[in-house]
Formats: structure tokens, C-alpha cells, sequence
């Protein structure tokens, strides 16, 4: 009972880091998408990409945060977010690390910002990569055991009922019962009704 419990859970876990992962790239693309210059300003400083192609990933990724973020907040093509969410935080940690391992002295710019640091300010590299990892671990949870509870793609039908036998679409052996056991066995140690008893065969007789 106990793990019919936790796998009963999972939706809601889903759900909950669909929330913590929305309500990061929503901020962070808000904080970034009204200054466009600093945003491309902030991708140059990683010195990965040519000129035009920083240019093009500052101006478009603040609009992909936000419409990934409220894709998971109202659990709409969960899956395909949860992806695009986890491959974005996995991008951030390689930047992140690609600037440290080269020296270099950047703010990341996720929330803002970017470029070059001010005189005497010290990068917060291993925060930034231990932060966006952890979101990247969200990200793939959520795309594995997609769409969780309280999202559009369950009440649109837009994903498979789950099967009684295991597992499918985050959703686990139990979530539909409202609380009411099976009939006709054993539950939980109790012995079928009629004072019957199980023999060593597995076959039900009556007591004597």
C-alpha cells in the first residue's frame, strides 16, 4: 500500500515542478524581453557564437521562456515543454561552465543583465550551475511523467488514459479509484467474506 501511495503521488509531483520550472523561465524571460540589447549583450559574453547568431538567440530565447512557462502552467503540450525546458537549462550549464573553465568574468544574464562583471563583483558559477541543474532534473521529470494533474492536455484529451496495469502518462494504478477497493479477494490481510479461506493453492474454501 505504501508504494500504491507514492506512485499515486507522482501526478502531483509532476505538477509542482511544472510550476517551479514555469514560474523561473517566466521570470526570466519577463526580466529580459523588454531589453533586447542587454539580452543579446548577455549571450555575446559567453564568447560561444558568431555575432548574428548571438544576436538571433538574444532576441528570441526571452519569447521561448515565457511560452514555455505558461505552456507548463496550464499543462499544455507538457511534454514537448518539459523537453524544450530541460534541454534549455542543460544549454545554461554548459554556457556556465564553458565560462568558468575559460576564465572568463560574466554575469549569465539568466534573469537580466549579462556581460562583463563590475569592478570588484565575483562570479556565482557553481550556484548558477547547481541552480539550472537542478531545473534541467525538473524538466526531465516533467517530460518523462508528463502532464501531471490540473492540466489542459488531460481535459482536452490530448493524452491516453492511463491503463490499470501500470504506469502511463504520469499517472499510476489507483489515481481513479475515489477510494474504493476491489471486490472479490483479499485487501490488505483481510480474508474474503462468506468465512472463506485461501488454501496453499491459491484456491478459496469454505471454513469447517
Amino acid at each position: 500500500m505504501r508504494s500504491l501511495y507514492a506512485h499515486a503521488a507522482v501526478p502531483w509531483v509532476t505538477t509542482v515542478a511544472r510550476l517551479v520550472v514555469a514560474g523561473v523561465l517566466i521570470a526570466a524571460g519577463w526580466l529580459k524581453i523588454g531589453t533586447p540589447a542587454l539580452s543579446v549583450q548577455a549571450v555575446e559574453a559567453y564568447e560561444l557564437l558568431p555575432a548574428p547568431v548571438a544576436s538571433v538567440v538574444g532576441h528570441g530565447l526571452p519569447i521561448v521562456e515565457i511560452v514555455v512557462g505558461v505552456l507548463l502552467v496550464v499543462g499544455l503540450l507538457t511534454r514537448a515543454a518539459g523537453v524544450v525546458s530541460a534541454l534549455l537549462m542543460l544549454a545554461f550549464v554548459v554556457g556556465i561552465a564553458s565560462a568558468w573553465a575559460r576564465g572568463l568574468r560574466i554575469d549569465c544574464g539568466c534573469f537580466g543583465g549579462g556581460g562583463p562583471l563590475a569592478a570588484g563583483r565575483e562570479p556565482e558559477y557553481l550556484w548558477e550551475i547547481l541552480r539550472d541543474g537542478g531545473l534541467f532534473l525538473l524538466g526531465a521529470w516533467i517530460a518523462w511523467f508528463s502532464p501531471g494533474r490540473l492540466s489542459l492536455d488531460r481535459a482536452l484529451g490530448l493524452v491516453a488514459e492511463p491503463r490499470r496495469a501500470g504506469a502511463v502518462d504520469g499517472e499510476w494504478p489507483g489515481d481513479d479509484d475515489d477510494g474504493e477497493e476491489p471486490s472479490g479477494g483479499e485487501i490488505d490481510g483481510e480474508e474474503p467474506p462468506g468465512g472463506a479461506s485461501r488454501d496453499g493453492g491459491g484456491v478459496f474454501e469454505p471454513r469447517r
